[in-house]
């Protein structure tokens, strides 16, 4: 199988702001107590500069990131990847306003009328990574320290 040639900084970013407003789910990854490393797929909002997603309070996913912010995402096939850290933020949903109503359009999905206590979080992104095959691991790199680099 002969790979593609590697995309340039320009197509790449563009690939990947495609992904973050088109794709509706992501893999979440949280470590720490109580829950010990988990990972679990998500709906998710993007609104330009960061993730909302909404997991079960009780989750190990929602007591990990209450416990420890730090999150990695990911999303798309293995060999066409975006990979995210990022810190999430615990967001009430009386401090959602159209936040929430956005996320449920968009996911299909509205957790607030459940009897089951949700958390939102609003991930803030803090490095970005994108790479298809091998010969673009060099330049993977998007986002720096919350920074895009084009």
């Amino acid at each position: 199988m002969t790979a593609a040639p590697p995309r340039g900084l320009d197509e790449r970013l563009r690939d990947t702001r495609s992904r973050l407003e088109n794709d509706v789910d992501l893999w979440v990854a949280t470590a720490g107590s109580p829950g010990g490393v988990h990972l679990i797929p998500l709906s998710y909002l993007w609104d330009g500069t960061a993730f909302i997603i909404a997991t079960p309070r009780a989750s190990v996913t929602g007591r990990n990131l209450l416990a420890d912010g730090r999150v990695r995402l990911s999303f798309g096939p293995t060999r066409d990847v975006v990979v995210v850290e990022g810190v999430a933020e615990p967001v009430a949903t009386a401090d959602l306003g159209g936040t929430g109503d956005a996320f449920a359009a968009r996911t299909g999905f509205d957790p607030r009328g459940l009897d089951e206590p949700y958390q939102y979080f609003r991930i803030v992104p803090r490095r970005i990574q994108a790479w298809r095959e091998a010969n673009e691991l060099a330049g993977r790199d998007l986002m720096r320290d919350g920074r895009w680099l084009g």
